[in-house]
């Protein structure tokens, strides 16, 4: 009983000794850090304000929270520092730490760098039809890491920022193009067919007004004349609006006795003996 309470006493001088020697020291590491994490708020705050208007919305909110996280890691050293820790060495394993991770994670930092070039350059913004790598959407939104893309069947396609720098990328803004042709006889008449193209394309509400449709002979082919036609609609409309009007052309040139032409070979028998 006695040893414990020797044991006892001792711990109870070694506390009182440490809070002698070390109380302020853990206090001043305490409200240095405290008033650090409350000023990287206000800071923060000022500067989104200062931003706002000047940069891109996405961008500002990234050099704000990062001003914010700089000097919340200040604060923290200056606080280790104040309860008498040497900073050198854990100064020396932050950058080893940084090294290794940015080693194990730079496929994400070359995307946060490509996110940041697209909001200064903006290349296209949100509700633009682009296209990458074969892959198109309309842009639904704009992160600095990846850009999410939405096509006609809803379908939510994410792509990497880093795709989206240094390499082709087609913006096509609200529309994108549609590009059709049908055949006629030799025999019709072909400025009856692309009058007769052009009505419907006219007519169909969901094509864009503002891009006149084109619309002439494409090509000769070998049993017809070939008559292309391209016209714009929106993104989320495309196949829909194709089809749609594919079958109101087919319709439209039998009404106009217009004859689309069965593909036609020419076969000769050559007599020998004659």
């Amino acid at each position: 009983m006695e040893e414990e309470l020797q044991n006892v006493s001792k711990f109870y001088d070694v506390v009182i000794e440490f809070i002698t020697n070390y109380s302020f020291q853990i206090l001043g590491a305490i409200i240095i850090f405290t008033i650090g994490v409350i000023a990287s708020k206000y800071i923060y705050k000022l500067v989104v304000n200062l931003l706002k208007g000047r940069i891109d919305e996405t961008l500002g909110d990234f050099i704000a929270h990062f001003v914010r996280f700089l000097i919340v890691v200040m604060m923290g050293i200056l606080a280790l520092g104040k309860l008498g820790i040497s900073i050198g060495p854990f100064i020396a394993a932050i950058g080893a730490i940084s090294l290794t991770a940015g080693l194990a994670i730079q496929g994400s930092v070359s995307n946060i760098a490509a996110g940041v070039v697209l909001v200064a350059t903006k290349p296209f913004k949100i509700g633009d039809t682009i296209t990458i790598h074969d892959i198109y959407g309309e842009v639904e939104e704009i992160k600095l890491a990846y850009t999410v893309l939405v096509n006609e069947d809803k379908e939510q396609i994410t792509v990497p920022n880093k795709y989206m720098i240094g390499d082709v990328l087609v913006n096509s803004f609200v529309n994108r193009i549609v590009e059709g042709s049908v055949g006629v006889a030799y025999d019709s008449d072909v400025q009856k067919a692309i009058d007769t193209i052009r009505e419907v394309i006219s007519t169909c509400k969901e094509i864009s007004a503002e891009q006149e449709a084109i619309i002439g002979v494409e090509k000769f082919g070998e049993s017809s004349v070939d008559i292309g036609y391209r016209y714009w609609v929106p993104t989320k409309r495309f196949f829909k609006t194709q089809y749609d009007v594919n079958i109101r052309i087919f319709e439209a040139l039998k009404v106009a006795e217009i004859t689309i032409p069965f593909p036609q070979r020419e076969i000769r028998l050559i007599d020998k003996n004659s």
